[in-house]
């Protein structure tokens, strides 16, 4: 209890953490720490909904434009970087707020990071040929021979977590879960005080979604990935493009989808993201005490975020 503070808020895609987040930043010495595995891309801003230019001014902002769309951006390395930045804010005098949706680097933060292999660019590259040649769903069954409790835990068209699995059970030999339950020991620099934004009517943060989504169509979310495309040396298969609305938008730009049936994909991909957003939200619920959830639709939801800031590091 005698670590500084370090405000956390969490929620899904379109429940309004970015307008919270600048909220707070006008009330208490915060500065802001991105949490979200999309907007590390430089050039990416219209699909990753990016804050503009004059929110990015308003307030310290941190782990934002800070990678090539060519790269990878790894949990690890989000929690090495975040650890590093609660430090100098701390000694800054300042408060960290870190804020965003990717769930699984806040649960790395919080939880530590297993034993596993760093990417394999030659494994991975191997298994996206066999993907392109034989489909996802066969590498999933070849993952359920391999280690049948993380096959289990995936969906067969989950590209991006069967192609991390297999690369792991490949180059380790074990099973996924055997990794992770050798923790690393870092201690953090600070106590988290966590805040989870969750709609009480799922139906209206799904309109959300979609108006967000058309929004960024109308502001030219293909035409963005055809510049990125000219400007990079990009594949379908790199982390980068596999974030939602960039996925469809690959699609639709190579002849595959027309128009409407890229919105109606992205919309879809975006609401499933939400759902695997809140999933991961009632597991933290479950087992983060202390963690205070408000409901994204309240009228007052800004006010209510720091009050409830304000309530935890009074506490």
């Amino acid at each position: 209890m005698g670590l500084p503070p370090a405000l956390l808020l969490l929620g899904p895609t379109a429940s309004g953490k970015t307008a919270c987040a600048l909220a707070l930043a006008r009330e208490l010495p915060v500065e802001i720490v991105s949490v979200d595995s999309a907007l590390v891309y430089r050039d990416m801003d219209i699909g990753t909904a990016k804050p503009s230019a004059e929110e990015l001014a308003s307030c310290p902002h941190h782990l934002i434009d800070i990678v090539s769309p060519e790269e990878a951006y790894s949990a690890a390395r989000f929690r090495t970087d975040a650890i590093r930045l609660m430090g100098e804010i701390n000694a800054r005098g300042r408060i960290p707020l870190l804020a965003g949706g990717t769930m699984l680097y806040f649960k790395a933060l919080r939880d530590g990071l297993s034993d596993l292999p760093a990417a394999d660019a030659d494994l991975r590259r191997a298994i996206d040929e066999d993907a392109a040649a034989r489909g996802w769903p066969a590498l999933h069954a070849e993952l359920g021979a391999l280690d049948p409790a993380a096959a289990a835990r995936l969906e067969p068209t989950d590209a991006q977590r069967i192609q991390r699995a297999l690369e792991i059970v490949r180059v380790t030999g074990r099973p996924l879960a055997e990794g992770y339950a050798r923790k690393e020991d870092d201690t953090l620099p600070c106590r988290l005080l966590p805040i989870a934004l969750a709609p009480s009517d799922r139906s209206v943060l799904h309109e959300r979604i979609a108006q967000r989504f058309d929004a960024m169509l109308a502001a030219g979310l293909a035409d963005e990935l055809r510049t990125l495309r000219a400007k990079y040396r990009l594949e379908p298969g790199m982390p980068s493009m596999r974030c939602v609305g960039y996925r469809q938008a690959w699609e639709f730009l190579d002849g595959h989808i027309d128009s409407d049936t890229l919105r109606f994909k992205g919309i879809a991909a975006t609401r499933q993201l939400a759902k695997r957003q809140l999933t991961w939200q009632r597991q933290f619920r479950e087992t983060w005490p202390g963690l205070v959830e408000l409901d994204c639709l309240r009228t007052d939801l800004p006010g209510a975020v720091r009050d409830a800031a304000q309530r935890l590091l009074d506490h």
